[in-house]
């Protein structure tokens, strides 16, 4: 197959300053190449500043689902002039390069293919339209209809007024002549097959998944402050919260914003709220607050690499000690989905989990899952519900009272006779503060007992490839579609994954699974195997290979292929 011809999967990256419309383009392209009836996958990656720099998007366009990102450039679309020595060490031979030819002019690259979008974004009127242009060029060149490209700029830009969506319509435009002129050139030639039911298909981001998971969950109240990559939770739920009676509050400090969720939960409203590492360090005594005083709490916790500052705008798997540990003994649950139809359906399950148990309960997400865009079928609803588990309190009502299962009776204020007493002292069962060493006793006893209940509802493991494996991968949260396509390319009987949506606690078949392998392998976005380290400690089962990763990049279906590779050969 020569360089230029793409068959059954194309990887376009789209590289550019800040400020220049990668965005835009990225948000015009994912949807015309949905409605023209192939699968696609974007990710993106991203400097920590407003201007200047370089970002890239990757935008995927295939004849099968995906859902992962690729480190190979076939295309690459230079919007800048430092785009092509920021993913220099991406670009291969086989890269074929379009740029502007004003931009690119002292680029020596002798087989760039040079186009003038700046130029004609001019006569159009401005350079904010060269995007569009680029964005135009590739849709012709990936065969979609004009007519669909049309009416996604009309409805991305129709708010703008008639002026702006004319010359926007116009960009497109002269961007498909380029791509014609491209095509007949002979440079560059797609014959990826299409599926026209794929128009009909949802294309979701990870963040708006979490989103609509959280409004299905009951969710009323949101406090946060913002802190990427969880910012986009909050404005996410700060832009449609109002139509699903939620308030959104932006508070003044992470402290503020968990006691805030806190004092909703107490009063009856289910309660989210959302940061990244350093921001959860100072929600961590609020965090102790829910655990000894029982109120249900949703922390939306969005990795990224720390510690402090660190590098907040790309991703890691850091935070899970930090999730797991806190101040006193107590339990909690930790999820962390890695496809988009999980991060839907945890999301919605915990609120009704941490209403049932009492506890606080965590999702796990990263940057790179925050921030991928790709299609699916549906999400079911037909199990979808809120499950309620506030009780009508009578003048005899215990807060803390003792049960067979540690779960006490929870109350709220005014709905029935009795006092709801909250205390973040240690407590008797009326709630009142007490130094009694029996009671403390009971009351450490009461709330471990939830555990047992606690794993009987964890969700187990899935088993990604086959059953009669004789190695088995190791994953969890964002690292799902990765691995899984990986797994798909080595196509080996005895090669099989085990995916962990829900981190703690450990299913009790997580054992079983492990046990069966004769070599294990797990991967990782953090530098000392913090997910090995917990199975090791919850099962005294030690993992065999690690392959860790911690520069702020997610792994890419080619490393982890390779990796795998090696990893069978030498067992």
């Amino acid at each position: 197959m020569s360089k230029n011809l793409f068959r059954k999967d194309v990887s376009i990256v789209i590289c550019g300053e800040a400020g220049q419309g990668i965005q835009t383009v990225e948000s015009i392209l994912i949807q015309a190449i949905k409605f023209g009836g192939y699968h696609v996958c974007s990710s993106k990656e991203y400097m920590s500043r407003v201007r200047g720099g370089e970002n890239s998007t990757e935008i995927r366009v295939s004849s099968k689902r995906i859902c992962a990102y690729v480190n190979r450039i076939d295309i690459l679309i230079a919007i800048s002039e430092g785009a092509i020595d920021h993913l220099k060490e991406r670009i291969s031979d086989n890269t074929i390069i379009i740029g502007d030819e004003e931009t690119l002019k002292n680029v020596g690259k002798e087989d760039i293919i040079k186009v003038p979008f700046l130029k004609i974004a001019r006569d159009i009127g401005g350079p904010i339209y060269a995007n569009v242009i680029a964005a135009g060029a590739i849709s012709k060149i990936l065969n979609i209809d004009k007519g669909i490209f049309d009416e996604c700029i009309t409805s991305m830009f129709g708010r703008k007024g008639e002026k702006i969506v004319k010359g926007d319509l116009k960009a497109g435009a002269e961007g498909y002549k380029i791509g014609e002129n491209i095509i007949n050139s002979d440079k560059i030639k797609i014959e990826i097959d299409k599926d026209t039911q794929i128009k009909d298909e949802l294309l979701l981001e990870g963040t708006e998944v979490v989103g609509m998971g959280c409004i299905a969950g009951g969710c009323r109240f949101m406090a946060s402050y913002p802190m990427t990559p969880a910012s986009a939770l909050q404005v996410f739920i700060a832009k449609y919260g109002e139509d699903f009676n939620i308030i959104f509050e932006q508070s003044e400090d992470e402290i503020s914003a968990i006691n805030m969720g806190l004092g909703a939960f107490y009063a009856g409203a289910r309660a989210l709220v959302a940061t990244s590492g350093s921001g959860f360090a100072l929600m961590e005594e609020g965090v102790g607050l829910s655990r000894i005083n029982e109120t249900p709490i949703v922390i939306y916790l969005g990795q990224r690499p720390g510690p402090a500052v660190g590098l907040p705008t790309r991703t890691s798997q850091e935070d899970l000690d930090l999730a797991l540990y806190g101040h006193g003994e107590t339990p909690k649950i930790i999820f962390a989905p890695g496809k988009l139809e999980d991060a839907f359906y945890l999301s919605q399950r915990a609120f009704n989990i941490a209403d049932k148990y009492q506890i606080p309960v965590f999702i796990l997400s990263d940057q790179y899952f925050a921030d991928i865009y790709y299609n699916i079928p549906s999400i079911e609803l037909e199990n979808v519900k809120i499950e309620n588990h506030i009780i009508k309190t009578d003048v005899n009502y215990k807060r803390y009272e003792f049960t067979g299962d540690g779960i006490s009776p929870r109350g709220i204020p005014g709905f029935g006779d009795g006092v709801v007493v909250v205390d973040p002292h240690e407590h008797n069962e009326e709630g009142h503060i007490t130094e009694d060493q029996n009671i403390r006793t009971k009351m450490v006893d009461k709330r471990l007992k939830k555990l047992e209940r606690i794993k009987k509802d964890s969700i187990p493991p899935e088993l990604v490839g086959s059953s009669n494996y004789n190695t088995l991968i190791v994953g969890w949260g964002s690292t799902y579609g990765i691995i899984k396509e990986a797994l798909d390319n080595l196509n080996m009987e005895d090669l099989a994954f085990l995916y962990f949506k829900q981190v703690y606690p450990l299913h009790d078949s997580t054992i079983e699974y492990l046990n069966k392998a004769d070599k294990t392998i797990i991967f990782e976005n953090n530098a000392e195997s913090q997910f090995a380290n917990l199975i090791k400690l919850q099962t005294d089962f030690k993992i065999d290979k690690n392959i860790l990763k911690y520069n702020g990049r997610p792994f890419s279906v080619d490393e982890v292929t390779e990796s795998l590779k090696n990893f069978m050969e030498v067992v």
